[in-house]
């Protein structure tokens, strides 16, 4: 089938060869411009969504999806667990109990956000017997040995205090006992159950997990402070949470992740927004490159556009050559810079080649993934600025007088 001669002029000059050679130099620019302009957009992309989908998973994974709270307190934490679990949604349900301490060995102290649970319910909300990595669970409950009882210590924080499996340490609560000399601390000494990495440095660092009984006594409550949920879809989480207090009543009061973590994630979406916009300058750079090559070529094909006219061209055909030009430079551009954005961030985050400082962004590595949403948003801008920037030079082109153009020819 034949090109329409539109099309077929168009590709001419993009091929253009001898002495307008330097017209083909100054597409093939312009069409590496869009290539670079589209491949650095799709890799930035796919950086912040891997980022803060890794963090998500990490953070869903060390941490129920939804926190209850009952006004009138939790005197009997199972029943309570038994209730919510047979709510639309919700897969797990386990107690727990909030607090910080002081934990110190031989070599170091060192200050944790510790957590009481029941061992046989928190598997059914968190991936804290998973993330085990010596010890178990079922050790923290108190043994005709040890009455005390026994402390699971993030990996980071059992090295920090030079302690392992087996060894005890002393752990102080600000809720202390009362004498003649005033609140004096409560220390007890507690055997390290065990160790464990959920993969996110904060809690690596300072969090270490009690039985609820030992929680009980080392902070000096006789009730569970809280009944954590996990639910079968987290983007349902909020509206979940809101449901508990319409269907339980007002004395239940919930919050999901999002809120917990909402200034979090809002920091790394504005990061992914400001980055898609510093580098979608690029793309502006290389939509300025087609005006500048169009327009060059315009000023050197004057007197094949004066002919086309005078051969009966008219002016909506003189344009489509320069728009068809300018398309056909986003297209292969946005296609070659778009497929290899997506095959240098599969091969990043494959290979994990990218390595940060954990302490700051939680992850060891950059992680990359592209969303097909954001590819197809990527490349209809690309082909969208580079039709625009077609816009100005073909509209010149049309408006071309042939007997100016030819009367010193």
């Amino acid at each position: 089938m034949d090109l329409p001669f539109e099309l077929h002029i168009a590709l001419r000059y993009l091929l253009a060869k001898r002495k307008q050679a330097f017209i083909s130099v100054i597409s093939l620019i312009s069409t590496l411009g869009v290539t670079v302009g589209v491949m650095a957009l799709v890799i930035a992309l796919a950086l912040m969504t891997g980022l803060q989908g890794e963090i998500r998973d990490r953070i869903l994974g060390a941490n129920p999806h939804i926190y209850v709270w009952k006004t009138s307190g939790i005197a009997d934490y199972r029943a309570e667990s038994d209730r919510l679990r047979q709510l639309p949604h919700v897969v797990g349900a386990a107690p727990a109990i909030l607090g910080k301490a002081m934990v110190s060995s031989v070599r170091n102290p060192d200050f944790v956000n510790l957590t009481g649970i029941d061992p046989t319910l928190e598997a059914s909300v968190s991936d804290l017997k998973s993330a085990l990595q010596t010890g178990t669970l079922d050790a923290l409950n108190p043994s005709g040995d040890d009455s005390a009882g026994g402390i699971l210590l993030g990996k980071d924080l059992a090295r920090n205090l030079g302690v392992a499996v087996g060894d005890s340490v002393s752990v102080v609560t600000p809720e202390g006992t009362l004498s003649p000399m005033g609140m004096i601390p409560r220390a007890r000494r507690l055997r390290v159950a065990g160790t464990f990495s959920l993969g996110l440095y904060e809690l690596d660092t300072s969090t270490g997990f009690v039985a609820l009984d030992v929680a009980k006594r080392l902070f000096g409550k006789e009730q569970a402070d809280l009944i954590q949920l996990r639910v079968d879809d987290i983007l349902a989480a909020p509206e979940i949470a809101r449901s508990i207090t319409t269907r339980l009543g007002d004395q239940y009061l919930a919050t999901d992740w999002t809120e917990m973590n909402r200034s979090f994630f809002q920091a790394l979406a504005l990061e992914k927004i400001a980055m898609s916009l510093t580098i979608g300058l690029i793309m502006i750079v290389a939509a300025l490159n087609i005006v500048a090559s169009l327009i060059l070529l315009v000023m050197e094909k004057h007197r094949d556009i004066a002919i086309l006219k005078t051969m009966g061209a008219n002016a909506r055909s003189v344009t489509a050559i320069f728009v068809m030009q300018g398309v056909i430079i986003g297209i292969i551009g946005t296609a070659v810079g778009a497929t290899a954005g997506y095959v240098l961030a599969s091969i990043l985050d494959r290979y994990k080649l990218i390595k940060i400082p954990m302490d700051v962004y939680q992850v060891s590595h950059v992680p990359f993934k592209v969303l097909p949403f954001d590819l197809a948003m990527v490349v209809l801008a690309a082909v969208l600025v580079c039709l625009v920037a077609t816009i100005y030079p073909s509209r010149q082109a049309a408006r071309l007088d042939p007997a100016q153009a030819l009367r010193y020819e």
